[in-house]
């Protein structure tokens, strides 16, 4: 496999139909920051970044691109030469765009189903502290980035290819029920891309971890306020541990709230298909069909019956993680 440049999830740029949805649902519920940008767009902080979400009204809601950072110049400049030597348009970000997005420098491609990627090193910090929208410890970013996305798409087989052999992602494992999907890391989370096969393009999800578990909870409670808002229960997934509901944004896509990722030895990771279901317990899920939904509940019925745990990724009062 060739790669291992690509570092992180840096940003995501999105787009919706009601700017003022997004302010009050980025604040109210998911307590990021908002600030102005550029051509009447907005900017969601969730740490030190000068932002790590990029929303504007347009007509039709959605993902516009994802943003991927590098290690630094170097390996920017080998993954551009690698792409453009299998046959992928690459163009350089103008110092404008740079400038918009908060980077050193980058450049901009398409992934084989159309989705926009940005790849890119020198991430700009804010000379201001974060300041969360509502009470809550903060975001689980840093060298993990600002989470993970996962992609709708029509087949995964035709672009493992892309994403694996020629980007570099490294499979972390996958399953084939009730859904099909793959997951992929570049650095200790477990996962900071899939894919689900459904027919679909765009973006499904976006995760967010928090770094208190109560934070996410009390979301829990705002969002069920809301009708329709909540789109998967609270739950535990059975191969990041991560315990998250999900949500609808006001772009369609769906945003994982979650806490308690796993971290992992990327070299030392050895991937599996995931024969229990993508969760331990709860994630009813309401985009399923009944009888996926079927399969998913007696996947987890069984994964009790087999008394299926996992460990809880617990910080201490000095901040330490302990196992």
């Amino acid at each position: 496999m060739t790669g291992g440049e690509i570092i992180g999830l840096g940003y995501i740029g999105a787009r919706t139909a009601s700017l003022d949805d997004w302010r009050q649902f980025g604040t109210h519920l998911l307590g990021m920051q908002v600030l102005p940008l550029s051509g009447g767009r907005i900017g969601l902080r969730m740490d030190d970044a000068t932002h790590r979400l990029a929303v504007r009204e347009a007509a039709g809601e959605g993902v516009d691109y994802y943003g991927w950072e590098v290690r630094d110049a170097q390996a920017l400049q080998s993954l551009a030469a690698r792409l453009e030597a299998h046959g992928r348009a690459v163009s350089a970000m103008p110092p404008a765009l740079c400038e918009d997005r908060g980077v050193a420098d980058g450049f901009t491609t398409t992934d084989p189903e159309g989705n926009v990627l940005e790849f890119f090193h020198g991430r700009a910090l804010a000379n201001t502290d974060f300041v969360p929208g509502r009470p809550i410890e903060g975001f689980r970013t840093g060298s993990l980035g600002m989470g993970h996305a996962v992609l709708n798409v029509s087949r995964i087989e035709p672009l493992l290819p892309y994403y694996r052999d020629l980007l570099g992602f490294r499979l972390s494992d996958y399953t084939l029920a009730p859904f099909k999907a793959f997951f992929f890391h570049v650095n200790t989370r477990h996962h900071s891309l899939a894919m689900i096969e459904n027919g679909h393009a765009g973006m499904h999800h976006l995760m967010v971890e928090l770094d208190g578990f109560d934070d996410v909870g009390q979301g829990y409670d705002l969002a069920q306020i809301e009708p329709g808002r909540v789109a998967a229960t609270l739950g535990r997934h059975s191969n990041d541990h991560m315990t998250s509901f999900y949500m609808r944004t006001p772009s369609r896509f769906l945003i994982e709230y979650g806490w308690g990722g796993r971290d992992i030895d990327p070299d030392r990771w050895q991937p599996s298909e995931m024969r229990c279901g993508p969760s331990l317990w709860g994630h009813d899920r309401d985009w399923l069909s009944d009888e996926m939904k079927a399969e998913a509940r007696r996947l987890r019925l069984e994964a009790a019956r087999h008394g299926m745990r996992a460990s809880l990724r617990v910080a201490s009062a000095a901040g330490h993680t302990l196992p």
